[in-house]
């Protein structure tokens, strides 16, 4: 079984900056393409950034394409978000997510494992 971990939410003012991190269980990590998602209460959980196995490739939802980066540390098991420019509406528990042979992204039933979620809460 996978583990996954999630760290660095809080709460910040809108146009700050916050860095969540996504430490994962097992030797087999760089087998898997890591994503985030977000839910935000009442809504459903959303595609926020996806990156590939070796990190070669990034995925982003278009709303927060260019204020978000994810990346991805194999040798440490962890995967990052990089949350710049932070509005209200980024506000939701973010989760981040593994999976194996995926065709779609974003697509949340492509991904296998889950983490319990981290809060991020922007303020205006």
């Amino acid at each position: 079984q996978v583990q996954l971990v999630e760290s660095g939410g809080g709460l910040v003012q809108a146009g700050g900056s916050l860095r969540l991190s996504c430490a994962a269980s097992g030797r087999t990590f760089s087998s898997y393409t890591m994503g985030w998602f977000r839910q935000a209460p009442g809504k459903e959980r959303e595609f926020v950034a996806a990156i590939s196995r070796s990190g070669g490739s990034t995925h982003y939802a278009d709303s927060v394409k260019g204020r978000f980066t994810i990346s991805r540390d194999n040798d440490q098991n962890t995967v990052y978000l990089q949350m710049n420019s932070l509005k209200p509406e980024d506000t939701a528990v973010y989760y981040c997510a593994a999976g194996r042979f995926l065709t779609t992204y974003g697509a949340r039933n492509n991904y296998n494992y889950w983490g319990q979620g981290t809060q991020v809460t922007v303020s205006s």
